[in-house]
């Protein structure tokens, strides 16, 4: 009798995954468990105090900007996405939930959703525009739906992350879309070239002069020195 308990329980983790203590990795809790927060690393990774251990955890189902020690890997927004992250952990109590599926990734990581009294984390950063919807491995997809939806939100915003075109990518951030505009800028802000390049959400081209009426509030993606370097972009003067 017992080698048949034996051989059932072998079976049951071959399927399903065990830790070295037995415990099943995969079968996941909709219970949300309270957690100590010893370090914030970056916009989707944390450590934190769970079963007595200090543990890394990785945010399920998003991904934010890299905050690499090395200048040349810094995406932007990461450490926008950084910082946040921080100050809303700090806000309350913490608590994380495991899906379904597995709860610890390829790096020793454990996976969840992560709460700040019982407000999802991941959905803020979304929805402001600091995170992208990414690395889904089914069946850890139980608030999928409901992550896409924030996303959206802050893309009808063009908020963030969705603030240049293409720089979120379904591989990751292209950072080259947003420093090589930079550095454009640098040039022309040098030059003092003060007219105002804007693609709004549909996508049509629009410049503003100094004395327009929307030029203090408008948030330049290019810089012009002459409204006909302007209109040669493809820009048309704003109809004030």
């Amino acid at each position: 009798m017992k080698k048949s308990i034996l051989c059932i329980g072998l079976l049951f983790c071959s399927l399903y995954g065990c830790d070295e203590n037995g415990v099943n990795q995969t079968i996941g809790s909709t219970e949300q468990i309270p957690v100590e927060v010893v370090e914030v690393i970056d916009g989707d990774t944390i450590k934190v105090k769970y079963n007595g251990n200090t543990e890394k955890v990785r945010y399920l189902l998003i991904d934010t900007p890299e905050t690499n020690n090395d200048p040349l890997k810094k995406q932007p927004f990461g450490e926008e996405a950084t910082q946040r992250n921080k100050e809303l952990l700090s806000s309350g109590d913490v608590t994380i939930e495991f899906d379904v599926g597995n709860r610890i990734d390829d790096y020793g990581r454990l996976l969840a959703y992560i709460y700040v009294d019982g407000e999802s984390i991941q959905g803020k950063l979304l929805e402001e525009g600091l995170a992208r919807v990414a690395y889904i491995f089914p069946p850890n997809t139980k608030y999928l739906n409901n992550f896409e939806e924030a996303s959206e939100i802050a893309k009808e915003k063009n908020t963030g992350i969705w603030e240049r075109k293409n720089y979120v990518t379904d591989r990751g951030f292209d950072a080259s879309v947003i420093t090589s505009k930079t550095t454009e800028q640098e040039i022309k802000t040098t030059r003092k070239c003060n007219i105002k390049g804007n693609i709004n959400r549909q996508d049509k081209k629009i410049y503003h002069i100094p004395s327009g009426k929307y030029y203090v509030n408008t948030n330049p993606e290019e810089w012009f020195c002459t409204e006909q370097e302007a209109i040669e972009a493809g820009f048309k003067k704003s109809g004030e």
